[in-house]
């Protein structure tokens, strides 16, 4: 048998031993990169939030990454990206970045759409375009898209609106969706958070008020706009009711006050009483055409569940505790108002 010289034999042994080293180097790399890529953690925690608007490319996306300074790489992610293909599943959204999140965990993300919902709160805003404004800044789409959808005459009136009272279709109150939601599929989602809110029960007590749920909502604005304690409004809803069965002016000074567009009134004077607006109820006869705010679901409920008086006048009282001093007759109510009128003016409030 042949002897294999030892010093052939430990030569083979030293290039195995190389060769397996530079494997395991260069699997070692391989594996270290991969590691970088996918796995490593990548996002800073600088940022609460991805947000990739709708029709958004990759590029914007790295624009978005690179000016909040979301990433600790923009490279691996760029990598990790085009071999997971997300620029073909790019899902607009807003995506919620943890600090430590790796690039395949945010990729992975993106690519199935899981955003989280954004928490809408709304009440008392006064006018529709404040609460575009108030849409625009937690939704994608700005306000006048949002404008353009509540004075759509065509989408309003399939719903039964006008555009005058199209914004009684909101029922304050918390609402999740998501940040990407169209002002179609906001407007939509209401239009159902509206019919759920209209019970068949609440419906019946309108129309035993002869009233429309519309209607309804509108006069609530007002007791809204008068009240600000709760426990006043059935019985503000009261007076209204009166008023309005017996074809008296609603003479409502939050009336004026928006017709004016000016919300730092305290003090209702005979300027302000001339401006010609179907707002204006020292003017114009019955409810106005649409609501002064968006009222609170309580004042709806005052209106349906109004306490029977006989109320037909109603004056501040001269405490300025916030309460009301009601009267039947227009001399109680003289004796009240030059309470109130002595009072503001000791403190000096003319306008």
């Amino acid at each position: 048998m042949t002897t294999v010289p030892k010093k052939i034999k430990n030569n083979t042994i030293i290039i195995i031993a190389a060769a397996v080293l530079v494997l395991g180097i260069v699997v070692g790399y391989f594996g270290f990169q991969q590691f970088a890529i996918y796995m490593k953690p990548n996002v800073t925690g600088k940022g609460t939030y991805l947000y990739i608007r709708t029709g958004a490319t990759m590029d914007d996306v790295y624009a978005e990454i690179k000016s909040k300074n979301l990433l600790k790489d923009v490279g691996t992610f760029s990598q990790a990206a085009a071999k997971m293909e997300l620029a073909t599943r790019l899902k607009p959204g807003r995506y919620t970045l943890s600090k430590g999140l790796t690039n395949r965990a945010l990729i992975n993300m993106i690519k199935a759409g899981n955003q989280e919902p954004v928490k809408l709160k709304f009440h008392n805003i006064r006018r529709k375009e404040d609460f575009a404004g108030y849409l625009s800044k937690n939704l994608e789409a700005d306000s006048l898209a949002f404008i353009k959808v509540l004075d759509s005459a065509a989408l309003v009136e399939k719903y039964g609106f006008t555009t005058d009272n199209s914004y009684t279709m909101f029922i304050p109150n918390t609402y999740e969706m998501y940040w990407n939601t169209s002002p179609i599929e906001f407007f939509t989602r209401m239009q159902k958070e509206y019919d759920k809110f209209w019970t068949t029960e609440r419906k019946q007590k309108a129309e035993a008020l002869k009233l429309t749920p519309q209607q309804v909502t509108v006069l609530a604005s007002i007791v809204d706009g008068e009240a600000l304690y709760d426990k006043e409004m059935p019985i503000i809803a009261g007076l209204y009711l009166n008023r309005l069965n017996r074809g008296i002016l609603l003479q409502a000074d939050p009336t004026v006050i928006f017709a004016n567009n000016d919300f730092t009134v305290k003090r209702v004077t005979n300027a302000l009483l001339r401006v010609d607006s179907k707002y204006n109820t020292y003017k114009y006869a019955g409810l106005p055409p649409g609501p002064i705010m968006m009222p609170s679901i309580n004042a709806i409920d005052a209106v349906l569940n109004y306490n029977h008086n006989n109320y037909i006048y109603m004056c501040a009282k001269e405490d300025f505790s916030g309460y009301h001093a009601f009267a039947e007759t227009k001399a109680e109510h003289e004796i009240n108002a030059n309470k109130y009128r002595a009072a503001l003016n000791k403190r000096n409030i003319f306008k």
